[in-house]
């Protein structure tokens, strides 16, 4: 934006930029630059004397109790963590920024160099409220090379689709390139280096509460299993095409080893199939030279050994016979115990939550109307839990529907996982892409401008529930001082919890 709040377009100059200053590429010794694949979408990269880690999730849930991974990381996880001299980040989303891993790794090197790229809402948002003691956040701007050593440097890019949140890296080491896409929609725009010699990038699909979550209308069970399908099957055809085009000497899929592994998501499990990666390096294999690599965890990639002789019995160790490659079990109860703390929170005891909430959020001047309403397990109405409807048109909480033509949406949410977003100020990633909702809406339209106001563009800081309180104190009754609560006309489940107040 220019100082008129203008729009500005700006070229990149030269318009690739890792071509500035090129480095031609150097032999590698055996060993010199290796490849290691912990879980989901990290890596742990041996770059000459440098150690290099991406978005590591080691340990607990991501999108609050939703995703569990998939493998069982190597059991020296935390070593290599710590071992590490810098550690990329690509965004935001908790499979990638996991607070959990974190947190186990910030007790042993708080001042780990972490990079991240300069998006519009930044990375590390919520650090000084996660509880995380992290002290070395480096935000690096787009398309500028970053210096580790005579031999190693990196570049962060943007995505074309969501430059708001996600990014992909380059790897350079003399001059050997590694291309890692993450998640990125339209890395750099459709812009990318060619020739690279490793590309990693997601490939399972899955990663929405869309068609999953839906009910009603078209949303019939046939429907959403025919959309997965041809979803799926488009995204396969994409990355087999866009490997073929970049043409890498090395493709490895990842970052979609998770699983809806909690007994309470076993419907999401069942019917939310994903890529199989072996479907998809057989397809790159049939359209062209690529050599594919579909990796296990522990298993290490010796680049050296790759280029020079694909077919090296030591260009790609996999893990000691007899190691675990797939999860059996998780531990969900301490996670789940977190996210009960808010089910009684004081804050909850006063209706005037859901104003002070939805006016912190700051979205309005829509035509839209929501219906929330708080559920068990099951995403039947929690006893004593709240059912409420918000217009966003003028930010009101009416008590019946409005009489105007208005889009309206019904999203049931598990209560603990709202009300833990809701106190902390989250993002509704937990609740959408954690699959905690199941959503029914009228016309069937994807209203973008609420869904991203809510997933993206709230306010950095979480409400300020101290003075919501102290408020309710200085009024003399206990409770913040509100209108007559709202209770909504099409459910009576709700009425216990009103009449409290």
């Amino acid at each position: 934006m220019d100082e008129n709040n203008g729009l500005l377009l700006l070229e990149l100059n030269p318009p690739n930029p890792w071509d500035s200053e090129p480095r031609s590429p150097e032999d590698l010794a055996f060993g010199e630059v290796q490849v290691t694949y912990l879980t989901h979408a990290c890596m742990d990269l041996k770059l000459g004397d440098k150690r290099m880690v991406f978005d590591p999730w080691l340990m607990g849930p991501a999108f609050a109790r939703g995703w569990w991974l998939l493998h069982e990381p190597p059991s020296d996880w935390l070593e290599r963590l710590c071992q590490a001299d810098l550690i990329y980040v690509s965004h935001m989303h908790s499979d990638h920024l996991n607070y959990p891993t974190l947190k186990k790794l910030a007790e042993r090197r708080p001042d780990i160099p972490i990079y991240v790229g300069n998006t519009e809402r930044p990375v590390f948002w919520n650090l000084n409220h996660s509880g995380v003691k992290l002290t070395n956040i480096n935000v690096v701007p787009f398309g500028i090379w970053q210096q580790v050593d005579k031999n190693l440097r990196f570049m962060i890019l943007m995505d074309g689709v969501h430059p708001e949140m996600d990014t992909c890296i380059i790897v350079e080491y003399k001059g050997h390139k590694i291309l890692n896409t993450v998640d990125c929609t339209r890395p750099n725009g459709g812009r990318l280096p060619e020739k690279v010699d490793l590309m990693m990038s997601d490939f399972a699909g899955g990663a929405s509460g869309f068609p999953m979550t839906f009910n009603g209308g078209k949303f019939t069970e046939e429907w959403k299993a025919q959309f997965i399908k041809t979803e799926r099957k488009k995204l396969l055809n994409y990355k087999s095409q866009l490997v073929k085009d970049l043409h890498p000497r090395i493709y490895c899929p990842f970052a979609g080893y998770f699983v809806e592994s909690h007994p309470s998501d076993k419907y999401i499990k069942e019917t939310n199939i994903k890529n199989d990666p072996i479907e998809l390096n057989n397809l790159i294999k049939k359209n062209s030279d690529v050599i594919t690599w579909t990796p296990r965890p522990g298993a290490t990639l010796d680049l050296g050994r790759m280029l020079k002789d694909p077919t090296d019995s030591k260009g790609i160790i996999e893990p000691p016979q007899g190691t675990k490659i797939y999860k059996d079990s998780w531990d969900f109860e301490p996670y789940l115990k977190v996210l009960n703390t808010a089910v009684e929170d004081e804050i909850f005891l006063h209706s005037s939550w859901i104003k002070e909430y939805f006016t912190w959020a700051g979205f309005k001047d829509y035509n839209l109307v929501i219906r929330m309403i708080e559920t068990d397990e099951d995403f039947s109405p929690f006893p004593g839990g709240y059912d409420y409807l918000v217009d966003f048109l003028d930010l009101s909480f009416p008590k019946e529907r409005p009489r105007r033509e208005h889009p309206y949406e019904e999203i049931r949410s598990r209560v603990d996982v709202i009300r833990y977003v809701v106190k902390n100020g989250l993002l509704w990633d937990d609740l959408y892409i954690g699959f905690q909702t199941r959503l029914q809406r009228d016309p069937d339209i994807y209203h973008h401008l609420f869904w991203n106001h809510f997933q993206i563009k709230l306010p950095q800081t979480p409400p300020d529930w101290r003075s919501f309180l102290m408020r309710g104190e200085q009024n003399g009754s206990g409770t913040p001082q509100v209108s007559e609560p709202n209770r909504n006309k099409f459910s009576v489940e709700n009425q216990t919890q009103w009449e409290k107040i």
